[in-house]
């Protein structure tokens, strides 16, 4: 059997272009991004304000920005819906090549500023050494069990996780029905498959946020076809299945960083909001959201979340003593999004586009050399097995 060669070799026109991206959703993620942003610099307890942090924020603060640390869970819904904008009608080497191209230069640069502050200027602020900002440039520091420079990365590995699951979904091929079973199905497995106690499967399935992900498949299925029962059926299954996993956890969670006992109904109604946000955005036409500033802004959204942990905290610390509190925390908030803004133009704006074009060909030329060595296996036998009658044939013939 020969195998069909790329469009690239044969002049074909090559797949579409994925659909252009969601301003609405772009400014999502911008809401959750400075959601984190200010829970960890107002409601998460840390030592930058030094013993004085209970008395200079306020409890109603810290209660109201907790609910800011659901960021990432908004996140992950956005991801399963804009995951398949991406990469519907598109080849596996394109969806890998457009994540590896998204994802990693800007947190490159972002585990290098945070490991330099950490180990040069801020050593007190958290205990890092050469090495383990070395495996953090992988983003899979997770697998060889080396800590995160920045405890934002947890979001990434659950990201690439989702990704490599996507991937074999997008190498089987993308089909509305494949796509309404993997979200029906997937989340139960995993928390099966967790409860069972196989810790490493249940990690690789992304078990803690399937139905967050999966969540935001169904929903980009209603954008994309209309409203129909079977999607709309699987955004409440899994919904309902996040706010039921993730509620006490959350709730733990946010006690034991905060110091203060959040609502168990808040977080669940929160949880429960980051799906009906994407839901709005999936189903809603919302007008006059493509004005340059909103554009600019959201696309700070991916820089600020890496870089703006150590680095504010690290000005909070150096500010605090002499302004009001608000008033550092302001400082911090906008020295990090001036520092997003330098590192969105100078590096994820001008590299981004060229490492997601030079993996793109260099995996299309790994795809075609492996196709040509597959496909050169038939000819081979068949020309093998012609010699071999040949010789046969010229053989003589005994008692000739």
């Amino acid at each position: 059997m020969v195998l069909a060669p790329t469009a690239a070799s044969t002049g074909a026109p090559a797949a579409p272009s994925p659909p252009a991206r969601l301003v609405s959703l772009d400014l999502l993620r911008l809401v959750a991004a400075v959601g984190v942003v200010v829970y960890h610099f107002t409601a998460r307890r840390t030592s930058a304000w030094g013993d004085a942090q209970p008395d200079l924020v306020p409890d109603v603060v810290t209660r109201w920005a907790s609910y800011g640390s659901l960021g990432p869970e908004l996140f992950f819904v956005i991801s399963g819906f804009v995951i398949l904008m991406t990469a519907w009608g598109r080849t596996t080497v394109a969806v890998v090549a457009s994540r590896i191209g998204r994802l990693y230069p800007s947190y490159w640069v972002a585990v290098l500023l945070t490991g330099a502050l950490l180990l040069l200027v801020w050593p007190e602020g958290k205990h890092v050494t050469p090495g383990q900002v070395a495996a953090n440039l992988t983003m899979l520091q997770a697998v060889v069990g080396v800590d995160h420079v920045d405890g934002v990365y947890w979001t990434l590995w659950a990201e690439l996780r989702f990704y490599l699951l996507m991937g074999l979904l997008v190498l089987v091929g993308v089909t509305r029905r494949r796509v309404l079973t993997v979200a029906l199905l997937w989340p139960p497995v995993a928390l099966l498959v967790q409860r069972l106690g196989a810790a490493d499967l249940a990690e690789l399935l992304v078990s803690d946020y399937a139905p967050l992900f999966a969540a935001g498949m169904a929903l980009y299925l209603v954008h994309r076809d209309g409203h129909a029962v079977a999607p709309w059926l699987v955004v409440v299954v899994n919904t309902a299945l996040a706010v039921v996993l993730r509620t006490p956890v959350t709730v733990r969670g946010l006690e034991h960083t905060t110091g203060v006992v959040p609502s168990t109904a808040g977080v669940a109604a929160a949880l429960a909001a980051c799906v009906v946000l994407v839901a709005v955005v999936a189903v809603v036409p919302l007008p006059r959201l493509d004005r340059t500033w909103l554009v600019s802004a959201a696309a700070l959204t991916y820089p600020v979340y890496l870089v703006h942990q150590y680095w504010g905290l690290w000005l909070i610390s150096r500010t605090v003593e002499h302004v009001p509190a608000w008033l550092a925390v302001l400082a911090a908030v906008a020295f990090s999004f001036g520092l997003a803004w330098v590192v969105h133009r100078l590096v994820e704006a001008r590299w981004a586009p060229v490492l997601r074009r030079r993996v793109e060909a260099a995996l299309t030329r790994g795809r075609d050399a492996l196709l040509a060595r597959l496909n050169a296996g038939p000819r081979v036998l068949g020309a093998a097995a012609g010699g071999a009658g040949r010789a046969v044939r010229r053989a003589p013939r005994s008692g000739a």
